[in-house]
């Protein structure tokens, strides 16, 4: 996977959304990826089995032809039945290796990191990516890490990187678009967000905001 796909990592949340409606959590994947969105997850920790396969569907057809990747947190079975791209794994989730055998070598795999530890103990050569986080507080996550900041990101992007240099990292929790250019300096490829795109008024502008600022990091670093 090339690292630019993580420049805007949406994660669709009905519980941040207030809507289990696939055509409506659709819809807003459709304005997240003409917003700039780069790639997408869904992220459903309470859904029963059948409308979590309904909404990834949805949310697939609906960004067909876009080129964003569609993947499902932690449930492999899910991404397995509505045919989405991949996974995102926890560290309490399936492990890595499980996950590549059953869904196969062309899945995009990533997996959260929050620590030294857990960066030498990925199994980089099995990952598409990995997200480091929590780095800022959130309200999105009842389950989210005490943050690590960042300075604590900028340590753990320079760990992996001594492992593979220019492997696809990305930051998660808390941040904003006043937020994601100094992530991008501390060496992330992309920010993932879920409260600042889909809890917002115009999904499209919020995810234009993002990719813009991200850009202009980029840009101010070469």
């Amino acid at each position: 996977m090339k690292n630019d796909v993580l420049k805007v990592y949406g994660i669709v949340d009905p519980a941040v959304m207030q809507t289990r409606s696939a055509e409506a959590l659709a819809g807003a994947a459709v304005k997240a990826v003409r917003g700039g969105a780069t790639l997408l997850q869904y992220r459903d920790k309470t859904g029963g089995t059948r409308e979590m396969i309904e909404a990834v569907r949805a949310i697939r057809a609906a960004v067909a032809g876009s080129g964003v990747p569609v993947l499902v947190n932690d449930r492999v079975g899910i991404a397995l039945a509505a045919g989405a791209e991949g996974v995102h794994v926890g560290q309490d989730d399936m492990a890595p290796e499980d996950a590549r055998r059953l869904l196969g070598s062309n899945a995009i795999i990533g997996l959260s990191i929050k620590t030294e530890a857990e960066v030498d103990a990925a199994p980089l050569d099995l990952l598409d990516y990995v997200c480091i986080g929590a780095v800022f507080a959130t309200t999105s996550k009842a389950d989210a890490n005490a943050p690590i900041g960042l300075e604590g990101c900028r340590t753990l992007v320079e760990r992996i990187r001594k492992r593979i240099p220019d492997f696809p990292v990305g930051a998660i929790s808390g941040i904003t678009a006043q937020s994601a250019g100094s992530l991008i300096r501390a060496g992330v490829d992309g920010v993932a967000v879920i409260s600042e795109i889909f809890a917002n008024g115009d999904i499209e502008a919020a995810a234009r905001a993002l990719a813009d600022a991200v850009d202009a990091a980029v840009h101010n670093a070469s």
